[in-house]
């Protein structure tokens, strides 16, 4: 520990501590808008200099350890005229069009501009005419909207270890573009929007699907359903005011009717029925011996695009399991369609995922397709419900409480887990140890999974046989476990017999189509309401599900089935052009 003064408070702080932090402590709110808690701090915009008593050399706090006896100060007239000018030359490279921005209103350039005052720019205008780059089909990239503050490339390079953006030419040139300044689509990106959810200002958002959803809704010759991810529960009402983690499921079935879908599901019912059949595959590879382990989880299709363009030697570790999504928009236009006499041309899936890949899944392969049509249609992330909740005028926190369509709408505890790191395999284990023993567990939590660790590493014992078991989350900690696997098999001693992997840090529930301001506390609150919505469920196991059990009767027979093949499950293809 040492001490410090800010503004004259006495602060003590820790070794590795930056002025910022030590700030902080004393609630002394320095602005930035470069530095990040997810991303290492770069000092690139400026704004957060200060100054030491009777010394004027200025000093980013993001970026500056505090020092014994350091007397720092943070705001006086100069350092506040200094920041306005640095704000100034920022705006005056930045185009106008705040209200035709996909981040009016949540723009962090936008409040810092309010805050500071500033009406007027003193500087020549010099924006670059660069057009958008859509190619993805998830994200959208506008550098022109770029205030060069490194969070997106830090974020891609280092956090997810995907290497799709970097920063090309230098002054006032710089800007955001993949490597070659090639189109996005081409790049090695994997859409999984952590650039997005991380860009303070519009330089990277979602492809909005609003307005496809809206036609929609409005055609009377589409019969529109729909389905709410589990992660979307936690964290819609942030877009409210709500505190992360506030459980909405119930207001959010009222909604979803009131804007006009016919049937309104859960995807925690399709998560169920991933866990039914991957858990019978796991059983099958680790018990019958048919097919090599680990087996490693594909509920996430950044993942699945991540594995096949740089890790296709995985690939028969993979799942052949559809994600929760996939499965539910083939049951809606096969199962549901057969059991309500309903046209499945006439089936409109629409999706509210925290996802941006999510989009990219819609067409991803051909087993997309297997109720004849496009299984799902459209796809909307939270922020975008949002968006249209606000549109609509409903006053979404008053609405009383609806259930779901229970023919897929009921869930257990253990679908519910699926929005964050670890609750997959959770979810597994609980319905693998009843498969493997025909026995129920007497307790269903399985902790050493959970948490915001980047590689959790554990054994659990099913009738005494150990099951080697890894969960990571965030691409850039993947590779340790991949590696490990790729030695296992070398030794022919396998270090793992179930992997479950998430691209996002912290799961779905930090997924990068999520409301912004996102940081480790965040993830915590909002991993807190699944896990209590698991704790409250009467059933918290997958195999328990009665409308699952009812699926399997009267449409596909058994796990693993041929139609459950046909319909639940997909194949990978490598793309080797991508490798590292």
């Amino acid at each position: 520990m040492g001490k410090a003064n800010i503004n004259g408070f006495a602060v003590e702080f820790q070794d590795g501590m930056t002025i910022l932090d030590a700030a902080r402590k004393v609630q002394i709110d320095i602005p930035t808008l470069c530095k990040h808690p997810d991303v290492l701090a770069s000092g690139a915009c400026g704004i957060c200099i200060v100054k030491m008593k009777g010394n004027n050399r200025m000093l980013r706090a993001c970026c500056t350890p505090i020092e014994e006896g350091m007397d720092i100060i943070t705001h006086d007239p100069e350092i506040v005229e200094t920041r306005r000018t640095v704000l100034e030359l920022i705006l005056s490279n930045h185009p106008n069009d705040c209200l035709q921005c996909g981040r009016n209103n949540n723009c962090e350039l936008q409040t810092m501009a309010s805050n500071f005052g500033i009406r007027e720019i003193p500087f020549p205008k010099v924006v670059p005419d660069i057009p958008k780059d859509t190619s993805t089909d998830a994200i959208v990239l506008d550098p022109s909207k770029c205030i060069k503050c490194g969070r997106c490339v830090e974020m891609c390079q280092h956090v997810q270890d995907v290497w799709a953006l970097s920063f090309l030419d230098r002054g006032i040139d710089t800007r955001i573009s993949p490597a070659g300044d090639i189109l996005l689509g081409d790049s090695p990106c994997v859409r999984c929007g952590q650039c997005s959810a991380h860009c303070p200002t519009g330089a990277i958002f979602e492809q909005d699907d609003t307005a496809k959803v809206w036609k929609v809704l409005q055609d009377p010759d589409k019969y529109c359903v729909v389905q709410i991810a589990p992660a979307v529960r936690v964290a819609v009402g942030e877009g409210f005011g709500l505190p992360p983690g506030t459980n909405l499921t119930g207001k959010l079935y009222t909604l979803l009717r009131r804007l006009g879908f016919k049937a309104v599901f859960d995807t925690n019912f399709s998560a169920d029925v991933t866990i039914m059949e991957e858990g019978s595959e796991f059983v099958q590879r680790f018990v019958h011996k048919k097919g090599p382990l680990p087996l490693i989880t594909t509920c996430c299709p950044s993942w699945v695009d991540y594995m096949e363009k740089f890790d296709p030697d995985m690939i028969e570790h993979f799942s052949s399991a559809k994600s929760p999504q996939e499965m539910l928009g083939a049951l809606s236009k096969t199962y549901y369609a057969q059991k309500n006499d309903l046209d499945p041309a006439k089936i409109v899936n629409i999706s509210v995922m925290p996802c941006t890949a999510k989009k990219y899944e819609l067409k991803r392969s051909k087993s997309m397709y297997s109720s004849g049509y496009q299984d799902t249609d459209i796809v909307i992330t939270t922020r975008e419900l949002i968006r249209m909740i606000k549109q609509a005028g409903i006053e979404f926190t008053n609405l009383p409480e609806e259930q779901p369509d229970h023919i897929m709408g009921d869930y257990t505890g253990a679908g519910t887990i699926f929005g964050a790191t670890g609750g997959v395999m959770e979810a597994a284990l609980r319905t693998a140890y009843h498969l493997v023993t025909q026995k129920e567990l007497g307790r269903v939590e399985f902790e050493n999974v959970r948490g915001l660790k980047g590689v959790k590493e554990t054994s659990v014992f099913i009738e005494g046989t150990e099951i080697k078991i890894a969960v990571a989350h965030g691409l850039g900690n993947v590779e340790y476990v991949i590696n490990k696997i790729r030695q296992g098999k070398k030794e022919g001693k396998m270090p793992y017999h179930f992997v479950e992997v998430m691209a996002c840090p912290g799961g779905c529930i930090g997924g990068g189509g999520q409301p912004y301001g996102i940081t480790d506390a965040v993830r915590t609150q909002r991993t807190q309401g699944l896990y209590s919505d698991d704790e409250k469920s009467t059933l918290r196991c997958s195999h328990h599900n009665p409308y699952v059990k009812k699926l399997y009767d009267e449409f596909l027979g058994h796990p693993l089935s041929h139609k459950a093949h046909e319909l639940l499950h997909t194949r990978y293809v490598p793309r080797p052009e991508y490798k590292k």
